[in-house]
């Protein structure tokens, strides 16, 4: 088995795509106007739109209803994206914080409220972690 995307469930396709585009600085993959990927050398965040649910299940997903899920890139320096960012996002969680754990990570939301951690390993625990 292989995670292969996580798809997020909007009503703004080109919002969030443009959004996102913004971030990683990664431009998307358009399968049609009702989906479109960010791609990355891993995986793909997958955006698609809410009329595409009844096709899965009426009911099964809303959009701008996460309170669950963060959406996590790794960068080279969080500090530097941060301040390319900071003008742009604007539902700051979490500014560049060192994490317990070893990561150094900016917490923001994406327009429909998605929580969104940018992150970089500090540690030598951390960075053996991911390969870095």
């Amino acid at each position: 088995m292989r995670l292969v995307s996580i798809r997020i469930i909007t009503a703004d396709v080109k919002r969030l795509v443009a959004f996102y585009e913004m971030v990683t600085g990664v431009t998307a993959v358009w399968g049609n106007e009702l989906f479109a990927e960010i791609p990355t050398a891993v995986g793909a965040l997958a955006i698609g739109s809410d009329k595409t649910v009844a096709l899965f299940g009426q009911g099964s997903a809303e959009p701008a209803a996460n309170r669950t899920a963060i959406v996590e890139f790794i960068v080279d320096d969080v500090d530097a994206e941060y301040g390319r960012l900071r003008e742009q996002i604007s539902d700051v969680v979490t500014e560049p914080t060192t994490m317990p754990w070893g990561n150094r990570a900016l917490l923001f939301r994406d327009p429909d409220g998605n929580l969104v951690n940018l992150f970089t390993p500090v540690t030598d625990a951390a960075r053996a972690k991911f390969a870095m």
